[in-house]
């Protein structure tokens, strides 16, 4: 591993209006996410609360504000709670699909049904269908999309 791919360089935005606390301002620290170490920087960055979009890592770096918080699940140690086990059973019959990152017009449509409603005039708002592709299919990382389906 070279000295540029263990020590990423790392960046951070200016600040813009949070997408999800009224009155708030938002900032990321990010780094990119490539060469042939890319899995292994974006998995050492996910432990540590990073979420990744296309080839760059991100998490919130927001001043004075930690309301954002990060979560990674161990699947193999995860136990549902009592209210959890209620909507397991109450949803399942959905259908649930992993399939290779290719976006389609319908998860495109969902995605912007999902913005409109909960993230009107944000930063995702004026994607289009290349934006979406792009974001879905270019990854430097192994990845999947999890589609869930009413029967």
């Amino acid at each position: 591993m070279t000295a540029l791919s263990r020590f990423p360089r790392f960046f951070v935005t200016s600040p813009t209006p949070c997408p999800y606390l009224p009155g708030k301002q938002e900032r990321k620290i990010f780094t990119e996410l490539s060469g042939q170490h890319a899995g292994e920087l974006n998995d050492a960055l996910g432990r540590i609360g990073f979420r990744r979009s296309q080839s760059v890592a991100y998490r919130p770096s927001c001043a004075g504000c930690t309301a954002c918080v990060s979560v990674r699940v161990v699947a193999g140690e995860f136990v549902p709670n009592s209210t959890q086990r209620k909507l397991i059973r109450r949803h399942a019959d959905l259908e649930i699909t992993a399939c290779k990152p290719w976006a389609t017009e319908e998860q495109f449509a969902l995605l912007q049904r999902y913005l409109a409603k909960r993230h009107p005039g944000g930063g995702m708002a004026a994607m289009d269908e290349n934006d979406y592709a792009d974001m879905v299919e270019q990854s430097p990382v192994s990845s999947y999309v999890i589609e869930y389906r009413e029967p």
